[in-house]
């Protein structure tokens, strides 16, 4: 499992990743926000997307193939199939006939943190007729973006997805993606959604909120989460952002990884790297210890540029 970076892993199966496809426009301010005026500011229209993002960079860290599955719109489909194929992922896009490509507006801060605005688009209509058995021919591992399950048209495919998997004994992750919506959707319908899962991959504030405990609770605090997390679903991996990983599995908290140092410039794709890579290691034999210190060492990468992809 050596190779250029010493992150790139032997080849082995399949990952399929279904998730979104949309347009980041990200702007870096160095100032503060001015209400009502002009603020300066770096900006660049990007492709992203959380299930996208993680693809790309599961194909950069080695994975042998990977197909996403994501919805768009038709004014800017030829751009990001093209952009995946160029990152080395296969993608089988559903044109919407009707809404655009889901954008998010990214305000990143002098702190290099991010702030979204969202757009979900045609990204949370992706459906069931989109889904087709043979989407698993071949592969050993499926991935679903959290964002998924924050729609019904999407969580129903999300949940057709997961359990043809399961039929298939296809081990299944998920990312939760995002807090806010979380909070919105509410955790115990997440977590009764994602039931048959093998592995869960969120951050501190997700691990925080899905096991119930208020934030910010301290490293303790997300220890607890996460082992209260893993005996619901049998690997936890909490990703922590300048504090690394830490990794727990069925009730208890098994490892700790430290972070990579980095100078951050924007940290808006450091949760997709670091499972994209977390997943290609894994998929290739990788401990989970091992393939966590992948995953952190592909998020320090990230935080180095602008968007979500490699």
């Amino acid at each position: 499992m050596s190779g250029s970076g010493g992150d790139r892993v032997a080849p082995v199966g399949a990952l399929l990743v279904v998730g979104d496809v949309v347009t980041d426009v990200v702007a870096v301010h160095t100032e503060p926000l001015a209400p009502g005026t002009d603020t300066p500011a770096r900006i660049r229209t990007l492709p992203g997307g959380a299930g996208a993002n993680a693809a790309c960079w599961a194909a950069r860290t080695g994975a042998a193939e990977v197909r996403l599955l994501a919805r768009v719109g038709a004014e800017s489909a030829r751009w990001h199939e093209q952009a995946l194929l160029d990152a080395g992922v296969r993608p089988s896009l559903v044109t919407d006939p009707t809404e655009p490509t889901g954008t998010v507006v990214a305000l990143v801060g002098k702190d290099a943190e991010r702030t979204f605005l969202t757009d979900s688009g045609a990204a949370l209509r992706l459906s069931p007729a989109d889904w087709a058995p043979g989407l698993l021919d071949g592969v050993a591992h499926l991935h679903l973006s959290g964002y998924l399950f924050f729609a019904d048209t999407s969580r129903e495919l999300a949940l057709v997805a997961l359990r043809a998997a399961r039929a298939r004994k296809v081990p299944v992750s998920v990312d939760p993606a995002s807090a806010g919506f979380l909070a919105a959707l509410g955790p115990r319908r997440f977590l009764d959604a994602v039931a048959g899962a093998g592995v869960l991959l969120p951050n501190e504030d997700e691990a925080l909120l899905l096991a119930g405990l208020p934030g910010p609770a301290g490293p303790g605090g997300v220890a607890r989460a996460a082992a209260e997390l893993s005996r619901l679903v049998p690997l936890v991996v909490v990703t922590r952002g300048a504090a690394g990983a830490l990794i727990a599995e069925d009730g208890r908290v098994t490892a700790e990884v430290a972070a990579e140092t980095a100078e951050a410039v924007d940290t808006t794709g450091a949760g997709d790297a670091f499972t994209g890579a977390f997943l290609a290691a894994r998929l290739a034999g990788a401990g989970t210890a091992w393939a966590a210190g992948a995953g952190c060492r592909a998020a320090a990468r990230a935080v180095t540029r602008l968007g979500g992809r490699p």
